[in-house]
């Protein structure tokens, strides 16, 4: 069992990055590789609504200028997908909405290859606007017909400086949560 994690805040080793690991630490202790995929900081390019990729059908975007593609190939092999980001005016960074953009058109056009694969969103939020960043995130997952993972509280912590995320004890123990949670549907969805 793999999953793939796209941290799309551009600060590489940020807040947002801790969450995920601390969400890998957790799946590694259960034997469940884990890769992180730095979205976050490239140059990338929002969706144009083109069609192409309802067209080609070849699970790839017609812009092949940035990462979106390796994005989406790694989605299609992994059997859970976390998706990070930094709140920005209340909601994903422009690189988080852009990835699940083209992604989702990319994947539903080819027959909706994230059904039944795991989700979680990672959300990192100075005070507020957090949750509808998280809103956003598994709106991404339902309308690819994921199952999306939750944890004891939102999986969104209260960080804005580097090293934020450490001292929000409560956003900590949520990651940790998220991971056990995760892992425990990815075991149950492999005994099947």
């Amino acid at each position: 069992m793999k999953v793939v994690a796209f941290n799309c805040s551009p600060r590489k080793n940020g807040n947002t990055c801790r969450m995920i690991q601390d969400v890998f630490k957790v799946l590694n202790a259960e034997g469940i590789e884990t890769e992180m995929i730095q979205v976050g900081g490239n140059d990338i390019h929002g969706c144009r609504a083109c069609g192409s990729c309802g067209r080609t059908k070849d699970m790839r975007c017609i812009l092949d200028d940035d990462i979106i593609n390796s994005c989406i190939q790694k989605m299609i092999e992994a059997d859970g997908i976390i998706i990070g980001s930094p709140t920005y005016f209340a909601d994903v960074n422009t690189e988080t909405k852009a990835l699940m953009d083209r992604a989702g058109y990319v994947l539903k056009s080819n027959g909706g290859l994230l059904k039944r694969k795991v989700g979680a969103a990672a959300v990192a939020a100075r005070r507020l606007g957090g949750i509808h960043a998280f809103d956003t995130i598994n709106h991404f997952f339902t309308i690819s017909e994921m199952i999306t993972v939750g944890s004891s509280y939102w999986n969104v912590t209260l960080a804005k400086a580097e090293g934020d995320y450490e001292k929000d004890e409560e956003g900590v123990r949520t990651m940790r949560v998220l991971g056990e949670n995760m892992a425990w549907l990815l075991k149950k969805i492999k005994e099947e």
